[in-house]
């Protein structure tokens, strides 16, 4: 149970106002994530399919819902990492009822999207664990979100105006049906999977594993790859994988010179992450 804070007298030097202003960014923190990069990562995947497949009603809800299960998952997560302490209760419990109230009903009009519930309790599970083990920023944890955000563009996908798979949405999944995955879904989802993996190494070589030569090798040796890839499929994705690939070797280069701030390197991944927004989708 957390100890009750300290009154203003036992904080020399601390104005009441500033006592009161704690206390108050604890509560917002508990309830919103800090982390823009994570979102980002998150979000875009979804939205590019949003956008790419004809946004409607129901894609637009499917995605509004998705962004509840990011809440629900973060607050679990903390609460897990925490020992189930009373304070990230809340805010989980919260989250998970508003998903509740507004997601049955959607999965009682489209019951076909269950057909990815197996795969999504998996992820979850990974997530959770790795919080548990209070490992959530270990490389298995990190792949877990990522698979877990981008396939929610196949996802989204067969809602979308311009593939419309009724029949298969609107009865409960019994076989494979190639209707759940229209190609355009499927693409963007393995774009931002592979773009977003690299994120991932990138970022470590920045922060947590920086002058570790393993993981900087393995880095420019993805992305090498992944130009290679990117060009073999569309100039646009061979494009993109040679910004990422340039990134991902001028910064740790900068880096074994002058010092780069973690600012710097989240609003770099923040450009990166908006450029994958817009080619992606443009490549499928």
């Amino acid at each position: 149970m957390p100890q009750t804070p300290p009154s203003h007298s036992a904080m020399p030097g601390s104005s009441p106002d500033a006592t009161r202003r704690r206390p108050v960014r604890r509560s917002v923190r508990d309830w919103v994530s800090t982390e823009p990069g994570a979102w980002s990562i998150v979000l875009f995947p979804s939205i590019a399919a949003w956008v790419a497949t004809g946004p409607t009603w129901t894609s637009t809800w499917l995605v509004a819902l998705w962004a509840v299960c990011y809440c629900v998952q973060f607050t679990a997560a903390r609460w897990c990492k925490s020992r189930f302490r009373r304070r990230y209760r809340t805010p989980a419990l919260t989250y998970a009822l508003v998903l509740a109230t507004a997601g049955v009903p959607f999965l009682v009009l489209h019951p076909g999207i269950l057909w990815w519930a197996p795969a999504y309790v998996v992820l979850c599970g990974v997530s959770l664990l790795a919080s548990w083990m209070r490992r959530e920023r270990s490389l298995w944890a990190n792949l877990a979100a990522v698979l877990a955000a981008s396939a929610m563009a196949a996802v989204v996908a067969p809602f979308g105006t311009r593939c419309p798979a009724p029949s298969a949405t609107d009865r409960l999944p019994r076989r494979y049906d190639p209707a759940l995955f229209p190609s355009v879904g499927v693409e963007i989802a393995v774009g931002f999977a592979l773009a977003l993996f690299g994120s991932v190494l990138f970022v470590k070589t920045m922060i947590r594993e920086r002058g570790h030569r393993g993981y900087l090798h393995a880095s420019w040796t993805y992305h090498a790859v992944l130009v290679a890839l990117g060009f073999l499929c569309d100039i646009l994705y061979g494009a993109l994988a040679l910004v990422l690939l340039a990134r991902a070797v001028a910064l740790p280069l900068i880096a074994r010179r002058r010092p780069v701030p973690v600012k710097a390197v989240g609003i770099t991944e923040s450009v990166m992450s908006l450029l994958m927004l817009i080619m992606i989708p443009l490549g499928a």
